[in-house]
């Protein structure tokens, strides 16, 4: 059995990235180092006083340290490590782009009023989500032990679950949305004849070399 150390450094760039700044921004808030209000995503503030680091921070706060902060964070390890490791293999610049697009899809889709979100963290951990429901669609997923079903269904399934559980739809329903958006543009519309308009700009290759260096840099806890 690999040790946690060992565990981490064996995640592909993006998802490590990701996974490793949700848990800090949560780590950070639950010792006080900063109020998540500063963080949130607000287009007032962003337009009228040019706080514009809210179009990116809003991405890394998934909650305080929860059941459902717990479920989030694996998903990103699981569904991105998959998707990473399986179709995007040697293709971290794509990966990289799909996470961006989705981030984009999500800024504007959220300016609609019905669907209002401050923080789309968890919207783009049910883009991830949906993005490798789509690409396993039959792999069997148990749901806490109680029933088994096919991956292309989970999406769903998890959010019919955070409905039930009390939590807000409209952030699992953003994210089901811009990933299906991401997955049309690149793979179904191709498939019927049409032109793949959602290919990878030049800009994001050297972004994604840069996170394959960082690569082999261990988590700083485990040298403590």
């Amino acid at each position: 059995m690999s040790s946690p150390a060992e565990f981490y450094n064996s995640l592909p760039p993006i998802t490590k990235a990701y996974g490793t700044l949700c848990l800090l921004a949560t780590t950070a808030y639950q010792i006080g180092l900063y109020n998540p209000v500063y963080f949130a995503l607000d287009y007032r503030l962003v337009f009228l006083r040019f706080q514009v680091w809210r179009l990116f921070t809003n991405f890394f706060f998934l909650g305080n340290f929860s059941i459902n902060f717990g479920i989030r964070l694996l998903m990103i390890i699981r569904y991105g490590v998959q998707l990473e490791n399986g179709p995007f293999e040697r293709r971290t610049a794509d990966f990289l782009w799909m996470m961006v697009f989705g981030g984009l899809s999500l800024l504007v889709l959220t300016a609609i009023p019905l669907l209002r979100s401050y923080f789309l963290g968890v919207s783009l951990v049910f883009m991830l989500l949906y993005v490798w429901s789509r690409e396993f669609p039959n792999a069997q997923i148990n749901i806490y032990g109680l029933v088994t079903l096919k991956a292309f269904y989970l999406p769903w399934t998890m959010l019919a679950l955070d409905v039930i559980f009390g939590s807000p739809l409209a952030p699992d329903l953003l994210g089901i949305i811009a990933g299906h958006l991401y997955y049309f543009l690149t793979v179904l519309h191709p498939l019927a004849g049409g032109k793949n308009i959602l290919k990878t700009p030049l800009w994001v290759y050297p972004c994604s070399f840069a996170f394959n260096i960082t690569q082999a840099l261990p988590f700083p806890f485990f040298n403590l």
